[in-house]
């Protein structure tokens, strides 16, 4: 067998993570499969397909092109984006205030900043205050003066986090068969799902008659490709298709709009308070950027509720440094496998990782009326928040916590034994991801 040689395999992951940052029937498994676990497998695919190169190089390659990717959009929005410290894109002359106080909003205002707007996160006793730097002060100024001012504030830049997975289409000439739902599904309780991401293509025929409750952009629909794809993946049905959870009740909150702040922190904690006010028990996020203290405070806050949030751990590669908000504390974070159960070889590792899903090798709706195929950890974290879903009606701490040990204990576990970087708990959801023949069929 040939030997992928250093230069290929680094090729090879840096085209991947350039596609990645462009831009996935089946039912749920109810009860859960009684836990299994497999001879072990041969060695990973990555672990294989790197032979002769060091892990931190490949990272490196794949961390530079999707730097690139963040460069060339804030090239193309100089007027409303920025670089931080860090080269993470932020809004340009903005500030985000949790919950400041009205005396201390007053300094702050007395020190030059402007309110921009205030945002109440009903459901979580929080407000944002968008604050707008002083003429002459950079964005990075304005921060440090902020905190200067009041030392016990929760200040931080408006970062934007970014979508985690691809999909292209590949026809394969193959005519799928029909799956039509079963009875079983047809009659189990009605399971009600929260996405953040980009808006929804409700005109694909995988989401006819469906109930989709949407947040965000105002009056206006702006679809996009990862937000229907990702979708699709949860709730989506058809003669061909069928999500993980298909039929299900579908809270989205678009938080991109067509936008050049699309994914900023203010839009997706707006749209968590949401889903927390709504009482929509599990919400899955497959957006991924750097560390943000509003963020990860308001994310402290919906979990310490009885909610759910499942996200994707990213496609920086196996050495890259955590992405959010996969990585913050309890989080359920979602690496993703190939059909041979392969770990994918851009995917993230690392303490963030609890389980694992297809991700690759399965396809997702595309408009107007096709299917794509997908590849990222964007698209395994759906399938996992459908499961955890199906045995989560209601926002409990304790029963969230009952949700995730039982969904633990039928894992396949694929990796070291117990939880482990790579693969998290094991395996779940292995047959959930949609047949890739579809890739690039018309949907009837």
């Amino acid at each position: 067998m040939l030997r992928a040689t250093p230069a290929l395999v680094l090729s090879l992951m840096v085209a991947v993570a350039h596609a990645q940052l462009g831009l996935q029937g089946v039912r749920v498994p109810l009860p859960l499969p009684q836990p299994l676990r497999l001879p072990a497998p041969q060695a990973p695919l990555l672990d294989r397909t790197l032979q002769g190169v060091d892990l931190q190089s490949a990272t490196d390659a794949l961390e530079r092109a999707r730097q690139l990717q963040v460069r060339n959009l804030i090239r193309g929005n100089r007027t409303t984006l920025e670089a931080d410290p860090a080269g993470a894109a932020m809004v340009r002359n903005e500030i985000v205030a949790l919950s400041p106080s009205d005396a201390d909003l007053a300094l702050i205002q007395t020190a030059g900043f402007s309110v921009l707007g205030v945002r109440t996160l009903d459901g979580l006793d929080m407000r944002l205050v968008i604050l707008q730097a002083p003429q002459g002060m950079s964005t990075v100024q304005a921060l440090v003066r902020v905190r200067a001012l009041v030392p016990a504030g929760s200040f931080d830049f408006n970062h934007i986090y970014g979508e985690s997975g691809t999909a292209s289409v590949e026809a394969t000439g193959s005519e799928p068969a029909q799956v039509a739902a079963t009875e079983q599904t047809a009659a189990l309780p009605r399971t009600r799902l929260g996405l953040i991401d980009g808006g929804i293509d409700d005109a694909h025929s995988v989401f006819k008659d469906l109930i989709l409750h949407r947040h965000g952009c105002g009056a206006v629909r702006v679809p996009s490709a990862h937000g229907t794809a990702v979708a699709s993946l949860m709730v989506g049905r058809s003669a061909e298709f069928h999500g993980a959870a298909p039929g299900a009740e579908l809270y989205a909150g678009d938080v991109y709009c067509g936008i050049p702040t699309g994914g900023s922190v203010e839009a997706v904690t707006e749209a968590m308070a949401w889903l927390v006010h709504e009482r929509v028990a599990v919400m899955n996020v497959s957006l991924v950027g750097p560390p943000n203290v509003i963020l990860e405070a308001v994310v402290r806050n919906v979990i310490s509720r009885g909610f759910i949030i499942v996200a994707a751990v990213g496609n920086d590669g196996p050495a890259a440094a955590p992405l959010y908000p996969a990585s913050y504390p309890g989080v359920i974070g979602v690496t993703a496998v190939d059909a041979r159960r392969h770990i994918l070889v851009e995917a993230a590792r690392g303490p963030q990782v609890r389980f694992a899903a297809p991700g690759a090798d399965m396809v997702a709706a595309k408009s107007p009326q096709g299917f794509a195929a997908v590849r990222g950890t964007s698209f395994a974290a759906p399938l996992v928040a459908c499961l955890l879903a199906a045995q989560l009606r209601e926002p409990d701490a304790v029963l969230a916590a009952r949700a995730i040990s039982d969904l633990a204990g039928h894992a396949v576990d694929l990796g070291a034994h117990g939880l482990d970087p790579v693969y998290g708990y094991g395996l779940v959801a292995a047959d959930l991801g949609p047949d890739i023949r579809l890739a690039g069929l018309h949907a009837r």
